[in-house]
């Protein structure tokens, strides 16, 4: 097993991860070291596929906007579930990562004027969402990329696969991993550590996340005693391409584009009349299938997948090409279908999941008990819950929430750096031995299952009992299933006994991963009996604030998950009927 010994490890390597190791870099003296470490090529996290924008008021007062509207919204998006001191964060700071990301070369769509140009998006008052086409994601991860590799105090570990993270005594030590390319098991001690691996959306099958979203960094936190949040709440973005998943951006709504059921009708009249296709993503997920179940949905020949259209005929060739290029691309390569002359085949696939890490407003990773932080580690992004979207995010804050805690968070880890202190490297070492230990039993495992039959069965049992609308009986279901796909995990074979880049032992730990985290999520939903944000229950159809107006927490212990609950921060939106 090789030692390497940091100041302070990132895990993950997305929007959130490096933004954070740049601001921590900045922080710190050039003596202080920086490991950036992702199971993929850093260029390949899942960041890079955000498509439409981030959010910002980047000139208050202009069209009567404010970071007061800003938060408002937000705060109405979440179904009230978001803590609003956490929002109050979100929307002053956003700004500032706007023109952040412009110093580091993002080309953001302008106008004649040169000013940044905004567009629509569902739940926003007004446009405040920025962007660079529809490739905006990839433009900030090209910026990131370029520069931490100018940076000479940051090292970058691309496909090293973390198993393990190392605490004790409520301080965080170590994590222990192996490399993918050649197999070599590595133990990487520091004095901080954040936690950026982003959400667990596959979990589900259909959705618009990669393979790679399997919420790695949540689930080992969850296996070290750490607590999880809000993990009921998914969210289901509401066109995704049939039959592939591939996400289309809501800016494509943003842009003016319609949703038309079988008759060719604009559906989100019924639903949200004053906003139409720009409604939250909840409402709009919920719209989808409810058209579909009622018989008014189109059936795609060949894979008999239930849809409705996605209408951007009438936007034109010119405008689809300047604001729209990709959605325009991924549609004639993947369908043969060009969106100047035909409709688009869409329903909700699985996306965002809100839930995360237990953290503070700082993105300090809370203690087992809740009660304390552990010394040296945060959460961010989609890994972390530091409550800023509820019960449902609305579009563009994502990435405004990756930028904001990103600098939070790097800049807090390199104050604790800077004030000195080593991690035991004794202590580490230890547990990283044992972890090493557990490996290698996965490894050498003679079972009889495979870890891809689970995986396929887990996913089917998401998207029959924890899709857009939920009921009692399903997720009681689901949770039974899990629990025996669980039992069975232990008897998994690896039919690939090499160590040189085992993408089937690499496959069998995120399916362990997956398993666990999904297991949370139907438990903590099975106890919420309410509808609020993209947790809709057909059996409890009204939001609660009385009894459920409180956050989940989950926490991994001998008898199985324990569930507590906590108070909402609420401060300027008091709760009120959330319509549109």
């Amino acid at each position: 097993m090789q030692a390497l010994d940091y100041d302070l490890v990132i895990l993950g390597s997305g929007i959130a991860g490096m933004t954070a190791a740049i601001h921590a870099s900045k922080s710190l003296s050039k003596s202080k070291s920086i490991a950036i470490i992702s199971k993929l090529h850093i260029m390949r996290s899942h960041s890079i596929a955000a498509e439409g924008g981030i959010s910002g008021v980047l000139y208050p007062g202009k069209n009567n906007d404010s970071y007061e509207l800003h938060g408002y919204d937000t705060a109405k998006g979440s179904d009230y579930l978001a803590d609003q001191d956490a929002v109050e964060m979100l929307v002053k700071n956003a700004p500032k990562e706007i023109r952040f990301f412009e110093h580091l070369g993002v080309p953001w769509s302008r106008n004649d004027s040169s000013d940044i140009v905004f567009r629509a998006f569902g739940g926003m008052s007004i446009k405040r969402t920025a962007f660079a086409a529809d490739k905006t994601g990839f433009f900030m991860m090209r910026a990131l990329y370029d520069t931490i590799t100018q940076i000479e105090n940051i090292t970058k570990y691309h496909e090293h696969f973390i198993t393990k993270i190392l605490i004790k005594n409520n301080k965080f030590l170590g994590l222990f991993g192996i490399d993918l390319a050649s197999g070599e098991p590595k133990l990487f001690t520091a004095k901080a550590c954040i936690i950026a691996t982003g959400g667990y959306s596959r979990v589900f099958n259909f959705t618009t996340t990669s393979h790679s979203a399997t919420g790695d960094g949540t689930a080992i936190a969850y296996r070290a005693g750490i607590p999880l949040k809000d993990m009921e709440f998914i969210q289901f973005h509401p066109t995704a391409l049939v039959p592939n998943g591939i996400l289309i951006t809501e800016a494509a709504r943003g842009e003016g584009g319609y949703l038309k059921n079988s008759k060719g009708t604009r559906f989100m009249e019924h639903y949200a009349k004053s906003v139409m296709e720009l409604a939250p993503r909840d409402i709009v997920s919920r719209a989808i299938v409810s058209e579909i179940s009622k018989g008014r949905g189109i059936v795609q020949e060949g894979s008999m997948i239930k849809h409705v259209y996605l209408d951007l005929r009438h936007l034109g060739k010119d405008k689809l090409d300047e604001r729209l290029p990709m959605i325009r691309e991924i549609t004639i390569k993947s369908l043969g279908i060009d969106p100047v002359e035909e409709q688009i085949p869409v329903k909700p696939a699985a996306h965002f999941t809100m839930g995360g890490i237990h953290t503070d407003i700082n993105g300090n990773v809370f203690t087992g008990d809740g009660k304390g932080k552990i010394l040296g580690l945060w959460a961010i992004g989609e890994a972390g819950c530091v409550s800023v979207h509820g019960s449902n995010r609305l579009g563009s804050n994502s990435l405004s929430e990756c930028s904001v805690w990103g600098r939070i968070a790097g800049e807090a880890a390199a104050k604790l750096i800077s004030k000195g202190g080593q991690a035991n490297d004794n202590t580490a070492k230890e547990l990283g031995e044992d972890a090493e230990e557990e490996l290698n039993k996965i490894i050498d495992s003679g079972g009889s299952t495979s870890p891809y039959y689970i995986k396929a069965e887990l996913q089917k049992t998401m998207e029959a009992h924890m899709y857009v609308f939920r009921n009692k009986k399903g997720m009681e279901e689901a949770r039974s299933r899990i629990a025996g796909l669980q039992a069975i995990y232990s008897d998994i074979f690896i039919a690939d006994k090499g160590r040189v880049f085992n993408t089937n032992l690499r496959d069998a730990l995120e399916i362990k991963n997956l398993l666990d985290l999904a297991g949370v999520a139907v438990a903590c939903a099975i106890n919420r009996k309410e509808s609020r944000g993209a947790h809709a229950r057909v059996d409890y159809k009204k939001r609660d604030d009385r009894h459920w107006l409180k956050h989940t927490i989950a926490k991994q212990t001998a008898k199985g998950i324990e569930i507590s609950y906590m108070p909402v921060v609420i401060r300027k939106w008091k709760p009120k009927p959330r319509k549109y």
